[in-house]
């Protein structure tokens, strides 16, 4: 792909936000793991393939120049990694 294609600021903008949106799904699953040390219900199988595919998202957002993409993803792969973690400590 030609990495010199630039995307319309405005579509890059509405992609920041979805991502934000979607990737803030994580954020109270998270806290309740911290604050209850209580992650028997979690499963390792979901943020272990969740955070492959969001891998795969991330390359592709910088196959095609895409920040939102890439940011997003960045985000939720430390998300899926921390959740891990918890999982790991505290079960």
């Amino acid at each position: 792909m030609d990495k010199n294609v630039k995307m319309d600021p405005s579509i890059e903008i509405i992609g920041l936000i979805a991502g934000a949106i979607t990737s803030a799904g994580f954020i109270p699953q998270l806290f309740k793991g911290y604050k209850t040390k209580k992650l028997d219900d979690v499963s390792y199988f979901m943020p272990i393939v969740l955070a492959i595919g969001m891998s795969l998202w991330f390359f592709y957002g910088y196959l095609i120049n895409s920040i939102a993409v890439m940011a997003a993803n960045v985000f939720s792969i430390a998300c899926s990694i921390i959740l891990i973690l918890l999982k790991r400590k505290y079960s």
